[in-house]
């Protein structure tokens, strides 16, 4: 009869590569959906940031984490790895199309990002968060 420890042990042997495999897929989806996201904005967000322009700081990390909740989402309620993929590639499309909503909602956002303006950074991540937290909702069902 294999101890407690011993049960713990195999259970960590077993899991621990699977855990790690659907880790690394689902940050290469986040590192994938950034990518495409600092490619579509209208501003360079790493520009900004190293200019210390805060709204472009602001968008960008919240532009991470909303790309960021609905894969956590995925790779919570999914067991396969198949899933995790395709449905994490479904939450970073549907995110990176709330942007480009929001971007026509948001008269003259370029100029308003890169002038600092927080309050539009804030509308924007705003907006990410929202659409972010309900397809996560959605996702995990």
């Amino acid at each position: 009869m294999e101890s407690t420890f011993g049960s713990i042990l195999t259970a960590l042997g077993t899991g621990l590569p699977v855990l790690l495999v659907q880790l690394a897929v689902t940050l290469a989806l986040l590192a994938v959906g950034v990518a495409v996201y600092t490619r579509i904005t209208p501003f360079n967000e790493r520009r900004l940031v190293s200019e210390g322009n805060t709204a472009g700081g602001l968008t960008l990390a919240g532009s991470i984490v909303a790309l960021a909740i609905p894969l956590a989402a995925t790779l919570a309620t999914s067991a396969f790895l198949l899933d995790i993929l395709l449905w994490g590639v479904v939450a970073v499309i549907l995110q990176l199309v709330a942007f480009a909503v929001a971007t026509l909602l948001i008269r003259d956002l370029r100029g308003q990002i890169e002038s600092g303006n927080v309050a539009s950074a804030a509308t924007l991540v705003g907006v990410q968060l929202g659409v972010a937290l309900i397809n996560a909702a959605a996702m995990a069902g």
